[in-house]
């Protein structure tokens, strides 16, 4: 049986050329980076060499990285650091209704706390208005928290714009660029961006490690304390071998990120037209145009089946696809990003991500195409709810 693999939202494969140079930090050159001896030197000249290749991504200079766990620690690190610093200032957060849980769950914790948090809502493409976010902005509002771009419907949002408004107002700015990271061009000068998360597992790179973009001059307080590694605003052993993979995955995207981009475009719409032509009631989520959509996404919902039996049904066909986000896809709950978009539950409930990734191809699509009409065909057939639509459709075409 075919496998194919399109859930690259979720997580990539480690590269073989980051995993080559990953395991020579575990068995050769293991030392540790704050110790004087040479083993400890070569350690740290490879993790500062990381730091420059992420940095050189993000159009930021080296000093102003920080690594973490992950994406979630960046997150949190960012929010808590500045709201800590800032709380004399004020103790208004300003966030958006689509963020990922890293987010959303510490502004939540804030405002449970003594904090006041706004959500401003989206359009039905999943898209912040600037306006909102003016409109949002108190005298007290410390933070301003909006991702990049979304992960379960790749909507990319106007950052640079609302970077600027918040530049001009003097709050401080954090992007959640998980998604986006490696996969679309990044300026954090021209966003005017003040702290940005991103996350090495999703750019073929390993798991466990991220980094946090901190501009020179904005202040944080640490959430971990110990012997003072990075700089005293992260302490704790680095974990050299995942970060030097990490810097090795930057390298990698940044030469064939360009390239990349248009092939995923091409095949995530080459999907969505054979979904179309071959599946009768489905709604593609997110923006309606390409190029306001990270290149390799794909989020579609198919009415009246539950988006859990057709992941299922899929999975047995060998294809790796998701209802939402990973960190999230226990959950029963309908998708917070499509329901803050203006779909109904049921709509909401038969979503289906697909991300494409380097190792993909246009069998894979054919393949999809193949199967996905035919498990739908068999989950409806169980579907009161579509009988009654087809009758729907039946008496309105007789009537005509």
């Amino acid at each position: 049986m075919r496998r194919v693999y399109l859930d690259h939202s979720a997580t990539t494969p480690v590269d073989p050329e980051v995993a080559k140079l990953m395991m020579t930090y575990y068995t050769e050159k293991y030392g540790n980076p704050s110790s004087v001896h040479s083993f400890g030197r070569d350690a740290k000249a490879a993790l500062e060499n990381a730091r420059e290749s992420v940095a050189k991504l993000l159009g930021a200079q080296p000093t102003e990285i920080t690594f973490t766990s992950g994406g979630t620690e960046a997150d949190n690190l960012a929010i808590f650091g500045v709201t800590e610093a800032q709380s004399k200032k004020g103790k208004h957060i300003i966030t958006s209704a689509v963020e990922h849980h890293g987010v959303l769950e510490a502004c939540e914790f804030l405002e449970k706390n003594g904090y006041e948090l706004t959500i401003v809502p989206v359009d039905e493409e999943g898209l912040v208005a600037v306006e909102d976010v003016a409109k949002a902005i108190r005298p007290d509002t410390i933070l301003i928290t909006i991702m990049h771009a979304n992960n379960e419907v790749g909507t990319i949002q106007p950052i640079a714009e609302i970077g600027k408004l918040a530049r001009d107002k003097g709050i401080v700015f954090h992007v959640d660029a998980v998604q986006s990271f490696g996969k679309i061009p990044i300026d954090v000068v021209a966003m005017n961006v003040d702290l940005m998360t991103v996350s090495s597992h999703k750019i073929y790179g390993p798991k466990g490690v991220g980094a946090l973009y901190i501009r020179k001059g904005i202040r944080i307080i640490p959430r971990i304390y110990g012997g003072g590694q990075e700089k005293k605003r992260r302490s704790g052993t680095e974990n050299t071998p995942g970060i030097i993979g990490f810097g090795k995955a930057c390298e990698l995207a940044a030469q064939r990120m360009e390239e990349e981009a248009v092939r995923e475009a091409k095949l995530r719409d080459k999907l969505l037209r054979g979904i179309v032509e071959k599946i009768d009631y489905v709604k593609l989520n997110g923006p309606q145009g390409g190029e306001k959509r990270l290149p390799g996404n794909l989020n579609v919902s198919i009415q009246f089946i539950e988006g859990e039996a057709l992941l299922l049904s899929l999975d047995m066909m060998g294809i790796a696809a998701s209802s939402g986000s990973a960190c999230t896809s226990g959950s029963l709950d309908p998708s917070h990003v499509l329901l803050a978009m203006g779909l109904s539950h049921e709509i909401a409930h038969g979503s289906l991500r697909f991300s494409f990734g380097a190792q993909n191809t246009e069998e894979d699509v054919d393949y999809v195409l193949e199967q996905l009409p035919k498990i739908v065909e068999r989950l409806r057939m169980m579907s009161p709810l579509y009988d009654q639509a087809k009758h729907s459709q039946c008496s309105r075409a007789k009537a005509q």
